[in-house]
């Protein structure tokens, strides 16, 4: 009985002595002990999956973590890995999903250098669906849009300088889509429309590659449409003297102006260093790019400026010079219209007025004198019209009333 009391003592000794050990024993967390955070784990997975092409296995992860751990430091990176996720996938529904995705993530967290690239990303979508200078210029138009905004948003990020010379390369395809414009215009004799189109490209798009030849037709243009527009056609030329001084129409325009007897500019040594930059670094084409060329659905942007400010503002259209002025020199458009009465007129106090107007006979005032007859006014120049017919066309329709009348005198 001895023995078993002392080995019970021996027991709750070694018991309260173990007890008062554990208090000091280090916890060990069983998640953090070789393993990571469950919101990393699954952005983790989500990377890999994207990087192996598993698209939709990588959203649903992200979804997941996103709904999950609403406050987890991955949240940020994984709303951002979905817009990659469909950026990566492609396709028109991918990228117009991507899209959607890069403006939410730069609404939710605009001050974060992530949504610098969240623009970059959406201007280059648009830079991808970007269709020849000859097509439709919508995705041109949206894509100038979304990377102007990222210098306009973000100029100071790191992904302003190639935001930059993509805009510079859209722009270079929406100006050769306007001298193709401006150029079938020229050749159709519709001198406004080309000098109209040519002018406001050249004044919008200073950069353009061919900007000097437009200059020359928006001049030769001008130079169609009467002596009205002499100095006009003087400013085209002066321009390609002074601004394009390495162009192949320099001495034309020279020509031109000594003819017209108007002063011959001096060339910008700043336009000059310019275009030397640019020839020395010009993209040349390879030896199957011209084949290659028919086949591509996107347009050839080696020609694009590597250097100077693209255009920051749109391009609006500009009134051609065949739309009359206004005679007070306002804005064209319609005005707003008001009726009154006046206070004194002919026909109240003399009801034969009207008909002396119509009998020839000048109509007399309220005093009863004769009105003076108004000063003969010289009649101004008229203003040239794109819709001139050709003379072929002159001959064959005075040809046709000639027999037609031939016709009419022999049945009679």
């Amino acid at each position: 009985m001895m023995c078993y009391r002392k080995w019970i003592v021996f027991v709750a000794s070694c018991g309260f002595l173990f007890s008062v050990g554990c208090r000091h024993k280090k916890y060990e967390n069983p998640i953090a002990k070789d393993t990571l955070q469950p919101d990393k784990v699954l952005f983790d997975k989500a990377v890999k999956d994207i990087e192996k092409g598993r698209y939709e296995i990588a959203r649903l992860t992200l979804n997941t973590l996103m709904n999950t751990y609403d406050t987890s430091e991955f949240l940020a990176k994984a709303k951002l890995a979905i817009a990659d996720s469909w950026y990566r996938e492609g396709g028109t529904h991918g990228l117009a999903q991507a899209e959607a995705e890069y403006k939410d993530f730069i609404l939710f967290y605009p001050t974060l250098e992530e949504s610098a690239e969240a623009q970059e990303k959406v201007c280059m979508i648009h830079f991808r669906q970007m269709e020849k200078p000859d097509r439709d210029m919508a995705q041109a138009l949206r894509a100038e849009d979304e990377c102007r905004q990222v210098l306009v948003q973000f100029p100071n990020s790191k992904f302003a300088p190639e935001a930059q010379q993509r805009l510079r390369e859209i722009q270079e395809v929406i100006a050769e889509g306007e001298f193709r414009r401006g150029l079938f215009y020229h050749n159709k004799g519709s001198n406004p429309a080309a000098a109209n189109r040519l002018q406001a490209l050249v004044d919008q798009y200073p950069l353009y590659s061919n900007a000097d030849g437009a200059l020359w037709l928006a001049g030769d243009s001008y130079s169609k449409m009467g002596p009205r527009f002499r100095q006009r056609a003087g400013q085209a030329y002066s321009r390609i003297v002074k601004d394009y001084p390495l162009s192949e129409y320099v001495e034309d325009a020279k020509k031109q102006l000594t003819s017209m007897e108007l002063p011959i500019p001096e060339a910008d040594p700043v336009a000059e260093a310019r275009m030397k930059y640019e020839i020395e670094n010009r993209e040349k084409a390879g030896i199957l790019s011209h084949a290659w060329g028919v086949l591509k659905k996107s347009p050839d942007v080696r020609m694009a400026a590597k250097s100077g400010q693209p255009a920051m503002t749109v391009l609006r259209p500009s009134v051609p010079a065949s739309v009359p002025v206004p005679a007070g020199g306002g804005a064209t458009g319609v005005s707003d219209v008001t009726i009154g009465t006046t206070s004194d007129s002919t026909l109240d106090t003399k009801p034969d007025a009207r008909l002396s107007s119509q009998n020839g006979n000048s109509p007399q005032s309220a005093t009863g004198q004769a009105s003076t007859p108004a000063a003969t006014v010289e009649p101004a120049q008229p203003l040239p019209t794109n819709h001139t017919a050709p003379p072929r066309k002159l001959k064959k329709k005075k040809k046709k009333s000639q027999e037609k009348a031939e016709a009419v005198s022999q049945n009679k």
